[in-house]
């Protein structure tokens, strides 16, 4: 799992860093409101740990301009502040659960794993993916357009789902590298395009709309 963690305190920044990789998650830390609203926003987390205090925008405002754009992330909360006040502002934002300072490592791995739990529950209930007449079956490891089977790798297949669960969003090929190869790819800087080749050459080519688009200076997006 990809979690991204949100802490100022950079001590307990690489101490939770360390402490999850040792779970085998995979850790991307940032200590700034502005940077962590940036990559909230890319959709590639399968959890945020956000912290409520930091020195330029607020744990509560990010969550809220990630569920306003419709970013539904897992957020776990923490906050030094233990008034009853405080929680309910992080979950009445959008936060899923809420930690208070100091906390005991096991109660924060417990409260991840949870969440992690919760939210596999939530992709497994949404199997099948649509965008316009193109649909991806997550169960059936299959993908039709316009009922039409296309036969796809399995990175094509995973590229799509991507692109598809982030449908009209768009998605740059460093995002695109992080969530479905999940490791450095700089010598081939090239493999995100020569892939949505392969993915335009079977879903769009014979039909008069295509779905998957370029977005200059950007990177990619799937829209109908």
């Amino acid at each position: 799992m990809h979690i991204l963690v949100v802490e100022d305190e950079q001590r307990l920044a690489r101490l939770l860093r360390r402490v999850l990789m040792e779970e085998r998650q995979t850790v991307d830390l940032v200590h700034d409101g502005a940077g962590a609203l940036e990559m909230g926003l890319s959709g590639t987390f399968d959890l945020i740990i956000l912290d409520l205090m930091l020195p330029d925008l607020d744990g509560i405002s990010i969550c809220k301009e990630l569920r306003a754009s419709r970013v539904m992330t897992p957020i776990l909360m923490l906050t030094a502040r233990g008034a009853v006040e405080d929680r309910v502002a992080g979950l009445n934002a959008g936060a899923d659960d809420y930690l208070g300072k100091p906390f005991a490592m096991e109660e924060l791995l417990a409260r991840v794993n949870a969440l992690l739990r919760r939210g596999s529950r939530a992709t497994e209930l949404n199997t099948v993916l649509q965008v316009g007449d193109l649909t991806l079956d997550l169960m059936r490891h299959e993908v039709q357009r316009d009922g039409r089977v296309i036969d796809l790798t399995p990175k094509e297949f995973a590229l799509l789902e991507y692109l598809m669960q982030n449908a009209g969003r768009a998605l740059s090929r460093t995002q695109i590298i992080d969530h479905v190869w999940r490791y450095d790819l700089e010598t081939l800087s090239n493999v995100v395009d020569m892939y949505i080749h392969y993915l335009r050459d079977k879903i769009d080519r014979g039909f008069a709309r295509p779905l998957i688009k370029t977005v200059r200076g950007v990177g990619y997006k799937v829209e109908g």
